[in-house]
C-alpha cells in the first residue's frame, strides 16, 4: 500500500519502525499550528527528546511516523544496572513538553484484519486474564487509506479474549486493550503515561524566574516551561548556605526532569548586604515592598545578560501582605521588563497540589522561611511616590555590588551528590596548599585567609584547566557553594582539589587555629 506524502520527509529523523516502541502523541497545541510552524516545533521537540534519551543512560532512536513520534529503545545495557526500565523511560519522555502522552507499545505490519486479531489476541491475553476488560480501537493517519472497521476489531477481538477474562465491561474495565491502526502498522498497548503537553521547550524564547525555594516559584516556572519558554533561575540569598543549597536542589530537579535540550543556569546573589541596607535606611513598614523591588532589579540585570525577555514570579494576589493588588502594582514599577505571574489567581492548596505533580513538593516542604525582613505592621497599600522617596535614601552601590558579584551555575554540570562526599571537603589547611579565595574583590580586600590567592568564581571556571596537577588546592567562598562546585569540576579533570564546606565562618575558624 502506498504511503501518503508526509511532512516527515522534511524532518531529520530515522524512518524505520521497530516491533517494540514507545508511542508519543503530540500535544493539542502542536496539532493546531500551521504546517511550517508545526514542522519547526517538531524539529525542536525531536532535539529535546534525543537530549532526554542521551541523559537517561539508555540508547534509543527517535522515529517519525506521520502525526506522532515513536522511540525505539535498545535493550538495557547489562553493565548499567541502574539504567531506567521501559516504564521509567515512558515516564521520562512524558515530561518532554510538546508530548501529551506516551505508551509502551507493540507494533506489527498488517495486510488483513486477521493479522490484527491474531497479534491482538497474543498481546492482550496476559492483561485481560480473569479481569473485566474492554477493547478500544481507532484509526490514525489518513482514515480513507485504512480500509478496516474499528468496530469490527473491537467486537471480534473481544470475542477471542472473552473466554480468558471474567467478563466484558465497557464502563469500568480493569484492563483496556488499545489498538491503533494506520495504513501500514497496527499498535497494541495497555496504558498511557500522561505528558506535560504544551509547546516544545526552546520555541518561545527565554525568561528568568525569581526562585525562592518555596512551593510557588517552581510551579510558576513550570507553567512557563510548559509554554515553550526556556528558564534561568535567579536566587536572592537571605538565608546563607542552607537556603542556597535547598533552592539549588529544587532548580536542579527542575532542570533534570523538565528542561532537556536546554542549558538552564542558576544565578545566585548574596542579598544580605541589600537586606541590611534596607533595614538601616527604610521605614519598617515598607521593607518588604522595597526588598521585592530590589529583587526585580537583580532579575532585570540577569535577564539582560541572558537575552531573556521577561521575569517570572510565583506571586498570587493576597497570599502575603506584600502581594496585595496595590503593592504588586508598585513592585512592578521597579523594572521595565514584562512580569509574568502565572499563579496570580490560584489558591495555595492548588499550588501545593501542582507541586506534587511536577516533583518539587517534598523539596519545597523542607525549605524554611529565611527572610529577616518581616515587619509586624507591613504596608498593604503602598504608594509609588512614597516608595520612590524611601528608595532614594539607599546607597545604590550596595545593590550594584550585589549584582556585580553574583555567581551562576550551569545546572546540567551540578553534581550535588559529589558536593556532599567527604573527600571533596576539608577542615585542614597546610602551608604547602594553594589557597584560593573565590569571593568578589571587595570581600577579599576586606579580609582573606593569609596568603590566599584571589580568583573570583567566574574567572576560576575559565582558568582551572591550566592549574598545576602536582599541586593541592583548597578553595573557599562565602557559603561553600561555589567552592564545592569548582572543587568537583577540578577533581573531574584529575586535579587535587578540596573546599571548605562551612564557608567564610569556617575559614576564619581555621585561620585562627593556625595563627
Amino acid at each position: 500500500m502506498d504511503r501518503p506524502e508526509s511532512e516527515s520527509q522534511t524532518c531529520d529523523v530515522e524512518q524505520t519502525v521497530a516491533s517494540r516502541l514507545l508511542l508519543l502523541r503530540f500535544s493539542g497545541d502542536l496539532t493546531t499550528k500551521a504546517k511550517a510552524t508545526r514542522r519547526r516545533m517538531i524539529s525542536r521537540l525531536v532535539e529535546n527528546l534525543r537530549a532526554s534519551i542521551s541523559a537517561s543512560g539508555r540508547a534509543g532512536k527517535v522515529l517519525r511516523e506521520r502525526n506522532r513520534l515513536l522511540v525505539s529503545l535498545e535493550p538495557p545495557d547489562p553493565e548499567k544496572p541502574n539504567a531506567p526500565t521501559d516504564e521509567e523511560m515512558a515516564q521520562r519522555l512524558a515530561r518532554v513538553f510538546g508530548i501529551s502522552s506516551v505508551s509502551i507499545t507493540h507494533s506489527i505490519e498488517w495486510s488483513s484484519v486477521e493479522d490484527i486479531l491474531r497479534e491482538g489476541a497474543a498481546f492482550g491475553a496476559p492483561h485481560v486474564k480473569d479481569r473485566r476488560f474492554a477493547i478500544r480501537a481507532r484509526r490514525v493517519g489518513e482514515r480513507n487509506n485504512v480500509a478496516i472497521s474499528t468496530g469490527d476489531i473491537e467486537r471480534q477481538l473481544g470475542e477471542i479474549l472473552r473466554p480468558l477474562a471474567s467478563r466484558v465491561d465497557l464502563t469500568n474495565p480493569e484492563a483496556t486493550v488499545f489498538v491503533e491502526v494506520d495504513p501500514d502498522q497496527a499498535y497494541f498497548f495497555i496504558a498511557k503515561e500522561g505528558g506535560g503537553g504544551g509547546l516544545p521547550l526552546g520555541t518561545q524564547g527565554r525568561a528568568v524566574s525569581l526562585l525562592s525555594g518555596g512551593f510557588d516559584s517552581p510551579v510558576a516556572s513550570w507553567r512557563l516551561l510548559r509554554r515553550g519558554v526556556e528558564i534561568d533561575y535567579v536566587f536572592c540569598n537571605l538565608g546563607g548556605r542552607q537556603h542556597e543549597i535547598e533552592t539549588l536542589t529544587i532548580a536542579k530537579r527542575m532542570a533534570d526532569q523538565w528542561q532537556p535540550g536546554t542549558h538552564p543556569r542558576f544565578h545566585s546573589i548574596d542579598f544580605d548586604p541589600v537586606s541590611r541596607e534596607i533595614q538601616a535606611k527604610i521605614t519598617t513598614r515598607y521593607w518588604q515592598v522595597i526588598l521585592k523591588r530590589m529583587m526585580f532589579r537583580v532579575a532585570e540585570a540577569v535577564a539582560a545578560s541572558r537575552a531573556a525577555g521577561a521575569i517570572v514570579t510565583g506571586e498570587a494576589i493576597g497570599q502575603v501582605s506584600s502581594q496585595t493588588l496595590q503593592n504588586l502594582s508598585v513592585i512592578s514599577e521597579g523594572t521595565k521588563f514584562p512580569i509574568f505571574r502565572p499563579l496570580v489567581g490560584n489558591n495555595k492548596d492548588e499550588i501545593i497540589e501542582e507541586s506534587k505533580r511536577i516533583g518539587t513538593h517534598d523539596l519545597s516542604a523542607k525549605v524554611g522561611e529565611y527572610c529577616a525582613i518581616v515587619p509586624s505592621k507591613p504596608a498593604t497599600h503602598a504608594k509609588l511616590n512614597v516608595i520612590l522617596r524611601q528608595e532614594a535614601r539607599m546607597d545604590p552601590s550596595v545593590l550594584a555590588e550585589a549584582i556585580e558579584s553574583r555567581t551562576h551555575f550551569l545546572l546540567n554540570d551540578v553534581d550535588l551528590d559529589a558536593w556532599s562526599a567527604e573527600e571533596i571537603s576539608t577542615r585542614e589547611v597546610t602551608k604547602t596548599d594553594t589557597i584560593i579565595d573565590l569571593r568578589a574583590k571587595p570581600a577579599y580586600t576586606t579580609w582573606h585567609y593569609p596568603d590566599a590567592l584571589f580568583l573570583d568564581f567566574l574567572n576560576a571556571l575559565q582558568a582551572y584547566a591550566t592549574f598545576d596537577p602536582k599541586q593541592r588546592y583548597v578553595l573557599y567562598c562565602e557559603f561553600g557553594i561555589k567552592s564545592a562546585h569548582l572543587a568537583d569540576l577540578m577533581r573531574r579533570e584529575g586535579l587535587d582539589a578540596r573546599h571548605i564546606s562551612g564557608g567564610l565562618r569556617e575559614v576564619k575558624r581555621i585561620a585562627a587555629k593556625n595563627s
